[in-house]
């Protein structure tokens, strides 16, 4: 009886601490003589493993998805011979305004989308041909012109506009897309051939975009081991 008393003591003990203990019991009643019991309690230190297994999956996977991207990206860029810049002095020129995205399509039609808001906050797309530079359409956008005058407002006081950012990513490789991210310090963001990258607003340096959400993930896995 005062055996199991023991080893239930040591047993809780290993739960506070974690790991392995080595416990004696005494003779008991029945005048045993002592043994050595082996307790093991498993902590959240034994997750380690599991968790930097999850870590290299999820690593691999993001690679794997960069470089699908860069693929689709290149399968679009075969088919145009007019470059983003180049789309959006054409749209800018049918539409005054101030350019706020460009986009290749991926359908095959060979046709750039330019959304240019006006200064009163409309929006409209235009449709240049990737492979002459010809305005094929022009329409208003009137789904929500709040989204226009936020565009408008994210970009006041840069210096550097759609056409000089996609200019600017070219140097990256052929730019497929460029668009006005602002969630967060406002930025230009670019989607080329060798992935994805950021033009600041102000200074027009390119740097390497990295998704939020995955450098969110990163700190919480980083946070749960630092708690263990």
């Amino acid at each position: 009886m005062k055996r199991n008393i023991v080893l239930a003591t040591v047993a809780a003990a290993a739960l506070i601490g974690g790991g392995t203990v080595a416990a004696y019991a005494g003779s008991g009643d029945d005048g045993a003589s002592p043994r050595q019991s082996d307790v093991r309690v498993a902590d959240d230190r034994d997750d380690a493993p599991k968790d930097d297994t999850d870590d290299r999956d999820d690593a691999q996977d993001d690679r794997d998805d960069a470089r699908d991207d860069r693929e689709e990206a290149a399968a679009q860029a075969r088919g145009a011979d007019v470059t983003a810049a180049e789309a959006i002095a054409a749209a800018l020129e049918r539409t005054p305004g101030t350019a706020v995205s460009a986009e290749l399509d991926d359908d095959g039609s060979r046709v750039w989308e330019v959304s240019v808001v006006k200064a009163d906050g409309t929006e409209h797309d235009v449709r240049v041909s990737a492979g002459d530079g010809k305005v094929l359409s022009d329409r208003r956008d009137d789904d929500d012109d709040d989204d226009g005058r936020r565009d408008l407002a994210a970009l006041k006081g840069s210096t550097v506009d759609a056409r000089e950012a996609a200019e600017a990513a070219a140097a990256k490789g052929t730019v497929v897309e460029i668009d006005l991210d602002d969630d967060g310090p406002a930025v230009w963001k670019a989607e080329t051939t060798k992935g994805e990258w950021n033009v600041d607003l102000k200074s027009g340096a390119v740097t390497a975009h990295h998704d939020d959400a995955g450098q969110d993930d990163d700190r919480d896995d980083r946070n749960d081991r630092d708690d263990d």
